[in-house]
């Protein structure tokens, strides 16, 4: 069961809306926004996330946090691995950043806070189900 549950949630993910209850707000009113993410930073309270110099997204609520993968949330993993980077030994730089979509990383954040306060939501709903065993008696009645 809790493989079809998780299977669902990955399916879930790759087609949900972003979180409608994020707040865009640009920093600089004179300046274009700019959907270029070099690194993101979380606000210290953690209901907000630094995107770049010109936009901050704002209303996280903080059961986004409880979605957890190994040691941190699923958002505090999209923040690490989605910034601008080089390989000290190669001088390969990776660039998460898409030249055809540039709100890629605004929008896939905003499915990341919906799925992990979906999956909280399911996974307490779950944990509040008694599970009942079946026994072999049960079954030559």
């Amino acid at each position: 069961m809790a493989k079809i549950f998780y299977a669902r949630v990955d399916e879930f993910w790759r087609k949900e809306e972003k979180y409608a209850y994020l707040d865009e707000q640009q920093h600089r009113g004179d300046i274009q926004l700019d959907w270029r993410v070099e690194r993101m930073k979380l606000s210290k309270d953690k209901r907000s996330l630094i995107y770049n110099d010109f936009l901050t997204l704002s209303g996280i609520p903080p059961e986004v946090f409880e979605y957890g993968l190994g040691n941190r949330s699923a958002l505090e993993w999209i923040i690490d691995q989605y910034q601008v980077s080089t390989d000290k030994r190669s001088g390969i730089t990776n660039d998460p950043n898409r030249v055809d979509d540039p709100q890629y990383i605004v929008r896939l954040i905003g499915q990341i806070v919906t799925v992990s306060l979906e999956t909280v939501g399911s996974v307490k709903t779950l944990s509040g189900l008694a599970i009942v065993a079946d026994t072999a008696e049960s079954y030559l009645c």
